[in-house]
């Protein structure tokens, strides 16, 4: 059966990661075969890094990875890679606020096998008007720049095969703030199989968004950059 390892970035979460693990730890133990859970700890300030560590006692098949802080898209591609380096055949990555439901995965990994990712597709989404606009503004900017139609990019909600995932890491360096919605441009770009999935999107379940609209905006003027640079690398 194949190896499943879940990776969730997590980044001053201590209001939510306890029940994010509850949560989803069920998948990991009905879901593969010897799959496990990888909490990448980036550099929290607060007290999610001990609250992990007392919980590997309780989730034998959790793995906790600290690093130091360097951002989501650092922490993912760090998760990312241990994934691959450990065996994984397919590796699903969600984030640690509590947004994604785990009773929606069956289906996704019910199409594995005939898809190298699939990813959720974030309708109806309850996190604010505001992330609404973002996610249809970097839809029409990946339009423009690489010349395709991304349905979602930036859903954490996505699994990938193992080998179509590890050809899309050559693309950035390990500190690339937005891996995720280069994968799924390359996806696209390269002639991957890929299947969107209507996805639940709740509001983040505890604790304070350490991404606001000033920082968004930030990581999107730099961003437009590097798209470009990595277009050509498509």
């Amino acid at each position: 059966m194949d190896k499943l390892y879940i990776v969730i970035p997590a980044y001053n979460e201590e209001a939510n990661i306890e029940n994010v693990i509850s949560e989803w730890y069920p998948v990991v133990e009905e879901y593969g075969n010897d799959s496990r859970m990888v909490i990448v700890n980036d550099g929290s300030r607060d007290h999610t890094l001990d609250i992990l560590n007392k919980l590997t006692a309780k989730y034998p098949k959790l793995i906790v990875l600290p690093k130091e802080n360097g951002g989501h898209g650092s922490a993912v591609i760090y998760g990312y890679k241990y994934a691959i380096e450990s065996g994984a055949d397919y590796i699903f990555q969600t984030d640690s606020d509590g947004q994604t439901r785990p009773s929606e995965f069956s289906p996704f990994w019910a199409n594995r096998e005939k898809y190298d990712m699939v990813i959720g597709h974030r309708k109806g989404r309850m996190d604010g008007f505001s992330r609404v606009v973002v996610t249809k503004t970097l839809k029409l900017v990946l339009r423009v720049i690489f010349g395709c139609k991304v349905t979602d990019a930036n859903t954490p909600y996505r699994l990938m095969k193992r080998e179509a995932l590890s050809e899309c890491l050559t693309l950035f360096d390990d500190n690339y703030n937005l891996p995720n919605v280069i994968i799924s441009v390359a996806m696209k770009k390269r002639g991957k199989k890929v299947l969107y999935r209507h996805i639940t999107f709740r509001p983040r379940q505890g604790g304070v968004n350490s991404i606001n609209i000033k920082k968004i905006f930030k990581i999107g003027i730099k961003a437009v950059s590097d798209f470009r640079e990595i277009n050509n690398k498509l």
